[in-house]
């Protein structure tokens, strides 16, 4: 373990790291750590549903009637009821046939993507003799998610990445590719980023090129669209072509991930992906919590307006101050730093006055393209807003310092 106890004291030396905050009571945006109060701007629970009183009551109903977990494979004993429902409730919002259901959204990303490809070859294992020896080639966005290439990696499938968000380079790989099953692979709302995916764009070289569009919605999903269902309702999309991912974890307030597709192809990845069927899911109660929280997005839409409201003030309030934001498009709005030394001391001196903002860094982003990721959320007030855009105005970002 010598490479390992040499990289951990290389790492040591740098001074882009700082100690986890360790809170004792969860965002809403608000928390306590060590005895201190903070303001997250960087917590993924949008529309503050993690503490509701409705989803944790509902949660609380899971948990007497099913204790902590199910302990059990979907496909033996663990298939409960609760989960037949969410995954019904996440195939209508997505409109399609049927969901299914995951341990994390990474899960699902690392499990799905190599099954589309794979599935045909476990086959072969049973007497299925395909028709043609089809070609598989992924066409990746260069920001979409580790999981993604992860994903797309494990499948073995041949993949080209395009430039962020260029739909003329996604053409011209696509013209390039011999692959007769090609699958367009892309975040909906780029994490990192806070940019949307060009989707009617990129479905109309889905069109021309005959491909799949897989799009992970978990940034998209409770957020975007006038009910929250993502990406897809925010254009006004529905499509054939569409395979649904998303997560539970960020604007539902919980954990788990999902895709959505035709009932085929959910036939098909339940028996031929190990990442839903060798695997437990997600406990019963926290099941039993999203389906409150998925019906809170649709009968609460105030949780959704507040949200916009609180990120259209911080533009509006950053801009006046003389900040250059890289996107204004969702609730993740990025602030650029550059250098990650200079990014790790500004979260730092953020902290200290109270304020948790993630400092974004290699190997989350490319080296040198360190960002603070604010991410707005419903239950913020103006005068939390006020006090960040207040202190970022008296530090000087490009150095890290007051």
């Amino acid at each position: 373990m010598k490479d390992l106890q040499e990289l951990a004291a290389w790492l040591a030396s740098r001074d882009t790291e700082h100690d986890p905050l360790r809170p004792t009571t969860l965002p809403d945006p608000t928390f306590i750590s060590d005895g201190r109060e903070f303001v997250s701007f960087s917590t993924n629970n949008y529309l503050a549903l993690a503490s509701s009183a409705r989803v944790k009551a509902r949660a609380a109903e899971g948990l007497q009637r099913f204790g902590v977990g199910n302990c059990e494979s979907r496909l033996l004993g663990g298939n409960l009821e609760v989960y037949v429902a969410l995954e019904a409730k996440l195939a209508a919002i997505k409109k399609k046939e049927s969901a299914l259901l995951f341990a994390t959204g990474y899960l699902a990303n690392l499990g799905v993507i190599p099954a589309l490809v794979r599935s045909g070859q476990l086959a072969r294992a049973y007497g299925y003799s395909p028709s043609t020896r089809w070609k598989h080639a992924f066409f990746s966005d260069e920001f979409n998610h580790l999981s993604i290439r992860e994903g797309i990696r494990a499948s073995g499938a041949p993949s080209f990445a395009y430039r962020h968000l260029d739909m003329d380079d996604l053409a011209g790989k696509l013209r390039a590719s011999t692959a007769e099953i090609r699958i367009i692979i892309t975040d909906g709302v780029f994490s990192q980023h806070g940019d949307i995916v060009p989707l009617p764009d990129m479905l109309a070289l889905a069109e021309q090129y005959d491909a799949v569009v897989y799009i992970d919605d978990a940034h998209g999903t409770g957020v975007l669209g006038p009910t929250g269902a993502g990406t897809t309702e925010h254009f006004g999309i529905e499509d054939s072509r569409i395979i649904h991912m998303g997560t539970l974890s960020k604007a539902y307030g919980s954990i788990g991930g999902f895709v959505a597709v035709d009932e085929y192809v959910a036939g098909i990845l339940r028996v031929s992906c190990p990442a839903y069927g060798f695997t437990s899911t997600i406990p019963p109660d926290q099941a039993y919590g999203l389906l409150e929280a998925i019906d809170m997005v649709v009968d609460e839409p105030e949780r959704r307006i507040r949200l916009w409201e609180n990120q259209r003030y911080f533009v509006r309030c950053m801009q006046e101050a003389g900040f250059t934001l890289s996107s204004t498009q969702t609730p993740i709005v990025p602030l650029h730093v550059g250098d990650e030394g200079a990014c790790a001391r500004l979260a730092g001196a953020l902290r200290a006055e109270g304020v948790h903002v993630d400092a974004i860094m290699f190997p989350a982003i490319g080296p040198g393209d360190s960002r603070l990721r604010f991410i707005m959320n419903a239950h913020h007030t103006a005068e939390q807003i006020d006090h960040v855009v207040n202190l970022l105005s008296r530090l000087d970002v490009t150095r890290g310092t007051a």
